[in-house]
């Protein structure tokens, strides 16, 4: 693909966007740790990427999506997280891209799969700093204005809107009964990571439906899912978690109709 026509695309957007909060984010806290984790996240994962694609004699190479994974893992780590760290949950992310696959797409997000699997095996601690959760709340506009340009490219808003209302709704019922905490979910950082998992992790479209109607229960199941795994059990698993989940409805839901599809044309040629 033609420079000028990558620079049309979803993905284009969505790598300026995020390169742009790593700047942001890493002025507004004068520190530089997490460019140089960016460096390493996106370094790593785009190696890996490549490797793997060229083991699989594709045709076609392009690790744009591995630029963003690595993007977004560095946004997501603490900056005082170790190299290694950043380098072993960009191999989880990318592998799981290549090896958990459903008619040669990955079923899990592999940025959520990696940093729900470094939280497992080696306790990593997510701060969501690209997210501007440490810096003053009006920071908040560049997440909206950039998710809202990268949604719209990808056609996900019933997705999106779904999710953030039905996640809401919970946490405000949850939040009076007194239950787990909630309204702490409502606070910085935890609304600034909702709001960039919304608008960048969940409308990514390998992992998640087309369809309108897909879409919302896409997002509902997210975040019925996450909310109640948050008020369970808190700490930092619960949006991972909840969109794992959604991967696994959106790989059922595809088996589902390519099932139908197959039992219809042995119906048709019979």
């Amino acid at each position: 693909m033609a420079a000028n026509q990558w620079t049309k695309t979803p993905k284009s957007f969505v790598v300026m966007a995020m390169v742009a909060y790593l700047v942001i984010a890493s002025i507004g806290s004068q520190n530089i740790k997490g460019i140089e984790n960016s460096i390493v996240a996106v370094g790593v994962s785009l190696t890996l990427d490549i490797i793997l694609s060229l083991i699989a004699k594709r045709k076609r190479i392009m690790p744009d999506g591995a630029v963003i994974t690595g993007l977004i893992i560095s946004l997501i780590l603490s900056t005082t997280s170790s190299w290694s760290i950043v380098a072993a949950t960009s191999i989880i992310s990318i592998l799981s891209k290549h090896i958990l696959v459903h008619r040669k797409k990955p079923i899990f997000n592999p940025a959520a799969f990696g940093l729900l699997l470094s939280i497992l095996f080696f306790q990593s601690e997510q701060s969501w700093w690209g997210a501007f959760g440490d810096l003053p709340a009006w920071t908040l506009v560049f997440v909206l204005i950039g998710g809202y340009s990268a949604t719209s490219r990808v056609n996900k808003f019933p997705q999106v809107f779904s999710f953030l209302g039905t996640y809401l709704a919970i946490l405000y019922i949850m939040g009076i009964l007194n239950i787990g905490g909630a309204s702490d979910a409502l606070r910085s950082p935890f609304i600034n990571a909702t709001l960039f998992f919304a608008l960048f992790m969940l409308t990514d479209p390998p992992t998640s439906p087309a369809k309108v109607k897909d879409q919302i229960i896409f997002g509902i199941l997210t975040a019925v899912v996450g909310a109640v795994v948050y008020g369970l059990f808190g700490g930092l698993m619960y949006l991972f978690i909840g969109l794992l989940m959604g991967n696994l409805y959106h790989l059922l839901k595809a088996r589902s109709s390519l099932n139908a599809s197959k039992h219809n044309g042995k119906i048709a040629s019979a």
